[in-house]
């Protein structure tokens, strides 16, 4: 079995590692596609991911965004055309899913977050099977024609990813951090999302209160708000590719207005408060109602301080850890109905 798999942003290659590695286990032969933005090729190197660089971000405009899908789809068909993949998948990732279907080769897209409406009226409509939490109600996935690929599974995909994770206290001296002073890990808004397009003012006002009561690591999206966040001083900004879900695991407090580093923060049993400011996807919302993580409506409601080793213990014994095997076999379910075995020249 010859398996393509493309990654199109940092968090994805901590998602699909497992199932890279379970897939190669299993004998299959798998090559790695990764396009250049925000630290995926890096995580890849760091991860040890062989994966061809194809393509990069053309920003946040939605006229952008168009001329990007069909360069890098194109890229990635003249790419994938002579290797005659057996199937092809990814995370969000609408340029996998475009060239697959040129190449009609089955594919799978996997999301946990249901209202990235554009990304996802492609990727639903041409995939053969859509990987979602099932926290996630089929009735909002039906717009994009999903409801008959629907391949849903429990909990969170961190809670899979991050089954075998033990945090490593080597991240703190890579930053030159104190174990001793309290911790917070802050994320930026995904400011080139299309839907996230606005300044959140709360954020800032958080990451102030935050840095002038501790230690704080910020990790941008952008090089646009790495400068911003240079201008202001006193936070940690690293310089490349960290070991993030350590460091999150290490954290007292962590601070996203993005999705999956508060999900990864619940999973590692660290407190999170979310700033995300664009529609709550059902996720979060279970999140929230459940208890394990907090909607931050006012900066001065963090509290920021060292976590009792008590409570930390408690908290990481308390971890909910998954088979990343589940996700294997429902991202390559579309094999067992696939009327062509390999790519089309």
């Amino acid at each position: 079995m010859r398996v393509w798999v493309d990654l199109t942003n940092s968090p994805h290659v901590l998602v699909l590692r497992p199932v890279i590695e379970r897939l190669i286990a299993q004998g299959a032969e798998v090559e790695v596609t990764a396009r250049d933005f925000a630290q995926t090729v890096e995580l890849c190197a760091r991860h040890g991911i062989d994966a061809t660089v194809v393509g990069h971000h053309r920003g946040g405009r939605l006229g952008a965004k168009a001329v990007g899908l069909a360069s890098r789809s194109g890229a990635l068909t003249r790419w994938a055309r002579p290797r005659r993949f057996d199937l092809a998948f990814g995370h969000g990732s609408n340029d996998v899913t475009v060239a697959a279907r040129l190449l009609r080769i089955p594919s799978a897209t996997m999301f946990d977050y249901e209202f990235a409406t554009v990304q996802h009226n492609v990727n639903c409509r041409l995939a053969q099977a859509v990987v979602v939490p099932d926290a996630i109600p089929p009735e909002r996935l039906d717009r994009y024609g999903a409801r008959r690929k629907l391949r849903p599974y429990a909990g969170l995909k961190e809670e899979y990813y991050l089954a075998d994770f033990e945090p490593d206290p080597a991240v703190l001296d890579e930053l030159a951090l104190d174990p001793a002073a309290p911790l917070a890990v802050v994320r930026t808004p995904p400011e080139v999302a299309l839907y996230h397009r606005f300044e959140n003012d709360l954020f800032g006002s958080v990451l102030t209160r935050l840095r002038d009561r501790g230690q704080v690591v910020v990790l941008p999206r952008t090089p646009e708000q790495r400068s911003a966040l240079s201008a202001m001083g006193g936070l940690v900004i690293p310089e490349r590719a960290i070991d993030a879900p350590s460091l999150i695991g290490l954290a007292d407090v962590v601070v996203s207005a993005g999705g999956t580093m508060n999900r990864e923060a619940v999973a590692l049993g660290t407190p999170v408060w979310t700033t995300f400011e664009g529609r709550m996807g059902a996720v979060d919302e279970r999140l929230i109602a459940e208890g394990r993580m907090r909607r931050l409506e006012r900066a001065e409601d963090v509290v920021f301080e060292r976590r009792d080793p008590e409570a930390r213990s408690a908290a990481t014994g308390g971890r909910i850890r998954r088979d990343p095997d589940v996700l294997v076999g429902l991202l390559t379910s579309p094999l067992a109905t696939a009327e062509s075995p390999a790519a089309a020249g």
